[in-house]
């Protein structure tokens, strides 16, 4: 059975061209929303549906979609709530010591002392570097800067990652 990736979630319309606005889910945007690529839609009680992309543009947060034969609004209405997804097979080679979104969300996140701090629940893209969302038992989530001396080591073997914690990155007084 093909396994799928998640890279974004219509959220909604936009406009009356047919183009859907996306929270993308994805580390690569400019490479997988190319004119001609083709992403699986998954929608609840519905069949998956193959779409090829015919434009892509970014607007605020969002990733602007239109896909090839739906020309109008009332075409992707429809697409709402939707989950655009494409096939692990298609995933590229990266580059060493780079690691898709679906490798590190839910490994074990461990400090320089051997405790466990908790689990990567998401991963924000502000801007210059990832944000990891690490998931603490009894305190409030950890925002964790995905950069050299803060992220030592991922070892997607044993599904951990080490870490240095500066100090004063992690306030705990709640």
């Amino acid at each position: 059975m093909t396994e799928y990736l998640n890279v974004g979630k219509i959220v909604n319309t936009q406009g009356i061209r047919g183009e859907v606005r996306v929270i993308s889910q994805t580390d690569f945007p400019e490479e997988r929303y190319q004119k001609g690529n083709q992403l699986v839609l998954f929608r609840e009680k519905q069949a998956p549906l193959t779409l090829t992309i015919a434009s892509h543009r970014k607007h605020k947060n969002f990733d602007l979609l239109s896909f090839e034969g739906y020309p109008s609004i009332n075409d992707v209405e429809k697409f709402r709530d939707g989950i655009l997804k494409i096939s692990k097979d298609e995933l590229s080679d990266l580059e060493e010591d780079a690691f898709y979104y679906y490798e590190i969300i839910g490994l074990e996140v461990v400090d320089e002392t051997g405790e466990t701090l908790g689990k990567v629940k998401e991963i924000l893209s502000p801007g210059a570097n990832d944000v990891w969302v690490v998931q603490r038992k009894g305190k409030k989530d950890a925002l964790i800067p995905y950069i050299e001396s803060v992220v030592k080591e991922i070892d997607l073997e044993n599904g951990v990652i080490q870490v240095e914690i500066p100090e004063g990155l992690l306030d705990d007084e709640d």
